[in-house]
């Protein structure tokens, strides 16, 4: 648990604080609508908003009175915890309740004026949404440019003159709340020697820390927590809330105790929060079926037995949690899938989401090869604010946003622009992105499969592409050689060794096609094919003659892996086959022997076509 006497100030407090006798008027930017951090009473944080605190921090400071003035409730005065009793200085104006309230932005320029020249005991007036005063920055209107005109004038001619036994100095402080410095007139701030801009930056760890115990404390269960279990919870929740403000925390708290999770539990309910999923999906899942996949998968990815081990070890990481501290809202698991085009890689990652969701389609994919142009990163993201579309969000983080327990497969990854590469390393390291209108996706619950041909082969001393490994090569060597080559990619090439770093032991090179398992993919694939005719009604079976034949044909050559087998079959058997069903007019409904499934055989296969003869003849 933080140690509360150690209590410090945040930075922009502080700030704001040392320049009070200084400057007349003051700019708050940033992190402007969540909590702060505020010691009331002395060695005690307590979270309070963004106006309480300041509130409190002029009265502090010597201040007899504090106004603030919003779109919504127009002029109101506020009263520090300290003097609940204190006349308030509307009332020594003479404006009742009611007329404050309806004090609006046409009203304001006067008020203000009035305000600064006062003579009277020091007071600070705070403009709440200040941002939303003008409603183009570089295009005020007249009213507009009028406001903010009498502003800068008076930031000038505001004189400080001594107050209280101490005879400090004292600006009736004007300070103006806006979500981003550019959001006001550019000529009212810049150069202007009267007026500070402050930006108050996101809690960091030690602020968490400090607002961990207060915040959780509402939780029945952490009040009545021994001091070890307690400390024990404020660190979980401490690490949990990386990257949160202070208003997600006491909303996490919130959500604890309307959903009845323990205190002990409160990462749970931070994830709740984060993803909005209320069961955790991976510790639903089939443990059984996890341990029983090796002859699933092995049935559809052959020949790669290392590929499928690791990638089996890495779901039942994911699965356990063992090994992750779930820190900082990194992926359940990453993997980067490597190795000649066809053996498998993206067959891989459809098996990986059947085993999860029982449907191979149900994952997430991207073709990286639609993302090789610099700015194509704002398709993931979504544009900036203030282009156009930047409102609909981008591709990826709106899928995750709507599937955060999910499989997302980038496909053919070293397409992709270096740009590009740099929102992974935040996916990877961070586990969050941001998207163009504002929205913080969390990628906490998804497993992020990169596949890729890098070290298949290289360039040489012409700069021209030559082979790097072949099929005579045994594996040992095509997987030495591919890594090298992937490693000086990513370091020389790109640049970014830091996301090989990322992935780590992670990275995982297929084996080409070999001849034993070439004749097991054809076999699997002629069955498959026969079996979706017999589906469509069409009952067919190959003759030895034909089999071999199409044999030699589809395995001639393996450089091109599975997807080359699919290719030459598609060539020398199924398309055939159509054009011989056309144009016999064959339909699928006729009885072409004594009995439905004794069908057809296909006597001859090959590059000049192909016969049918009926079984029943």
């Amino acid at each position: 648990m933080a140690d509360q006497s150690s209590f410090e100030k945040p930075r922009w407090l502080r700030d704001l604080i040392r320049f009070l006798p200084l400057k007349s008027q003051f700019v708050l930017t940033s992190n402007v609508r969540d909590l702060q951090a505020y010691e009331f009473p002395e060695g005690r944080a307590i979270p309070l908003g963004l106006i309480e605190t300041l509130t409190e921090t002029f009265h502090e400071s010597g201040y007899k009175h504090v106004l603030s003035w919003s779109p919504l409730l127009g002029l109101a005065a506020r009263t520090p915890m300290a003097a609940a009793n204190a006349p308030s200085l509307l009332d020594r104006m003479g404006i009742s309740e009611g007329e404050a309230r309806k004090l609006g932005q046409d009203r304001l320029p006067a008020f203000l004026r009035g305000f600064v020249e006062s003579s009277a005991e020091p007071a600070a007036l705070i403009i709440d949404y200040a941002a939303r005063l003008p409603i183009r920055a570089d295009s005020l209107s007249p009213a507009e440019h009028d406001l903010f005109t009498l502003a800068l004038a008076l930031s000038h001619r505001a004189l400080a003159r001594p107050y209280g036994e101490s005879l400090s100095p004292y600006f009736n402080t004007v300070v103006w709340i806006a979500e981003s410095e550019g959001d006001l007139p550019a000529w009212l701030t810049i150069g202007n020697p009267k007026i500070r801009i402050i930006p108050i930056s996101e809690p960091d760890s030690r602020i968490r820390a400090l607002l961990a115990a207060p915040i959780l404390r509402g939780l029945s269960d952490y009040a009545s927590a021994e001091p070890e279990e307690a400390a024990k919870i404020d660190r979980a929740f401490i690490d949990s809330t990386e990257g949160l403000l202070l208003c997600d925390m006491r909303a996490i708290a919130q959500l604890a105790a309307t959903e009845g999770v323990p205190a002990a539990n409160i990462a749970d309910a931070a994830r709740r929060y984060k993803v909005g999923v209320t069961e955790d999906p991976w510790r639903r899942i089939d443990k059984l079926k996890i341990k029983e996949a090796g002859p699933f998968v092995r049935a559809r990815v052959k020949g790669q037995e290392e590929a499928v081990v690791h990638v089996l070890d890495i779901i039942k990481r994911a699965i356990t949690g063992i090994g992750s501290t779930r820190r900082g809202n990194r992926p359940r698991g990453a993997v980067f899938l490597a190795g000649p085009t066809g053996v498998g890689k993206t067959e891989l990652a459809k098996t990986v989401t059947s085993l999860l969701f029982g449907d191979e389609s149900a994952y997430i994919r991207f073709d990286m090869s639609e993302f090789s142009a610099e700015h194509s990163d704002q398709r993931l993201l979504g544009a900036p604010p203030g282009y156009v579309g930047f409102d609909l969000g981008g591709e990826l983080t709106n899928a995750v946003r709507e599937r955060p327990f999910s499989v997302i497969l980038f496909d053919e990854i070293e397409k992709a622009h270096p740009r590009v590469m740099d929102k992974f390393l935040q996916i990877l390291d961070d586990g969050v992105l941001t998207s163009g209108r504002g929205d913080r996706v969390y990628f906490s619950e998804a497993l992020i499969i990169f596949t890729s041909n890098l070290g298949i082969y290289r360039l040489d001393e012409s700069g021209a592409r030559e082979l790097n490994v072949s099929p005579s090569e045994p594996f040992s060597e095509v997987k030495r050689k591919v890594a090298l080559e992937i490693k000086r990619h990513f370091r020389e090439v790109l640049n970014r060794p830091e996301l090989l770093n990322r992935i780590g032991e992670n990275i995982i090179i297929f084996d080409f096609i070999r001849e034993d398992v070439a004749l097991e993919i054809f076999d699997q694939m002629i069955a498959n094919a026969l079996s979706d005719l017999a589906g469509q009604g069409y009952f067919l079976s190959l003759s030895p003659k034909a089999a071999e034949t199409l044999r030699g044909l589809c395995l001639s050559d393996l450089s091109h892996g599975g997807r080359g087998i699919r290719n030459q079959l598609e060539a020398h058997l199924l398309n055939p086959l159509a054009r011989a069903v056309f144009d016999k007019g064959l339909a699928p409904e006729e009885r072409w022997g004594p009995a439905t499934e004794e069908g057809w055989i296909i006597t001859e296969a090959g590059s000049e076509g192909l016969a049918l003869a009926s079984a029943s003849k």
